[in-house]
């Protein structure tokens, strides 16, 4: 063995102190309420966060910063659980995790694992994605649209098409529409919105609708569904407000229409979303990295592939990166919210060069590349946190 394996094996990795740190941003133009994701200008909102460490005997520290703010909630349950352990044993954690948060819905689950796959990158010093065995380091984009508004940009079908005409411009191989939500537009206008965009662009884009849960009813979703089929859509994504579960529906809406449909998103789990495969209830299946973890997100990932299936992932940062970066039946990477007339601001979490979500961030081939340090490969602002802090809580030492 060599000195430096030696010493690297020789490091104590058991699990002294847990660290959580709540804190908030202003969110700026984009509605009163985080779930709209539409364009209003002069509207301000909070957004809660957490930050999350891990800290080894070894001094070594697995950090994530959550994007669910809601999955603090549990740290108590499993910081008790988690003080004492080898911080290398992620698979034992993941599974003792998943029983033991069985009736808290799993929540923080995702946000531990995604920690503890960070600081074994450190450990080793090598990014995530090399750890799981490595595909890619450039990864295809497509843009994913903000909710439709009133306020100019994303207000009427010729505009969606408009901005789906910019992005093709700018190099993105494939256009996510969020149609207009809640029922603020008649679902006429959403199959106008279908067709706008499909003419303009139709045959030079991948094209995906992403209604979100918008439509009440099985005929609704059938009548968008054969809008899509018309202009050859590559996705129809969650469209019933089931939630994704029922299993029955999915399977007529599948036989009556031919444009394949997304779903998982809104269930939770590596089991529940190969139910969805496993009834026929959806082409693709989606993966969530943040809920879910890198653990559950990679075996997701394989299972599919073992049926010949595409996981796609939901949203973007940089765990997201690193497991698409590690995925070979993955065709794109999420990148939004975009609107035409909002202006990029850096998240000022990352104390490195890291962008997401910039409209003109991506690459002449409609690509991004994935962080190359140790673990995520991103550096966090602990100072910016520090100084937007609400709250925070120690376990252990």
């Amino acid at each position: 063995m060599t000195d430096d394996r030696t010493a690297r094996v020789n490091r104590d990795l058991t699990i002294t102190g847990i660290e959580v740190h709540m804190f908030e941003r202003k969110i700026r133009n984009m509605g009163a309420h985080f779930s709209s994701h539409r364009y209003e200008p002069g509207t301000v909102y909070t957004k809660q966060f957490y930050a999350l460490k891990i800290r080894t005997a070894a001094g070594i520290t697995g950090e994530y910063v959550s994007r669910y703010a809601v999955d603090a909630g549990s740290m108590p349950l499993i910081a008790g659980h988690l003080l004492g352990q080898n911080a290398l044993e992620r698979e034992r954690i993941y599974n003792d995790l998943k029983r033991f948060l069985k009736l808290y819905a799993r929540i923080g689950l995702g946000a531990v694992d995604i920690a503890l796959w960070d600081l074994a990158g450190k450990y080793y010093g090598a990014p995530i994605f090399e750890l799981l065995g490595g595909y890619r380091r450039r990864l295809p984009v497509y843009a994913s649209t903000a909710r439709g508004d009133e306020h100019g940009g994303l207000d009427s079908p010729e505009a969606y098409a408009d901005f789906a005409e910019q992005c093709l411009a700018l190099g993105y191989r494939a256009f996510k529409i969020h149609p207009w939500m809640f029922g603020t537009a008649p679902l006429s206008k959403h199959v106008e919105l279908i067709h706008a965009v499909g003419r303009r662009v139709g045959g030079r884009m991948d094209l995906m609708l992403d209604p979100a849960l918008e439509y009440s009813t099985f005929g609704e979703a059938v009548k968008v569904g054969r809008a899509c089929d018309e202009e050859r859509f590559f996705w129809l994504e969650d469209p019933l407000q089931d939630g994704g579960t029922a299993h029955y529906a999915h399977r007529r809406l599948r036989a009556l229409i031919r444009t394949p449909l997304l779903q998982g998103e809104y269930v939770r789990g590596l089991e529940e979303r190969m139910n969805l495969l496993i009834a026929d209830a959806t082409d693709f299946v989606r993966g969530d990295v943040p809920g879910d973890g890198i653990t559950a997100t990679m075996k997701l990932a394989h299972a599919a592939e073992s049926l010949g299936i595409d996981v796609e992932m939901h949203l973007g940062g940089p765990e997201t990166r690193q497991c698409v970066a590690a995925i070979r039946n993955c065709n794109y990477y999420e990148w939004g919210m975009l609107h035409p007339r909002t202006k990029w601001d850096p998240d000022p979490v990352y104390r490195d060069e890291y962008v997401e979500g910039r409209l003109d961030g991506i690459d002449a081939d409609g690509c991004i590349s994935v962080p190359s340090g140790p673990g995520l490969g991103v550096e966090y602002d602990w100072d910016y946190i520090s100084s937007h802090c609400t709250g925070a809580q120690t376990y252990g030492s």
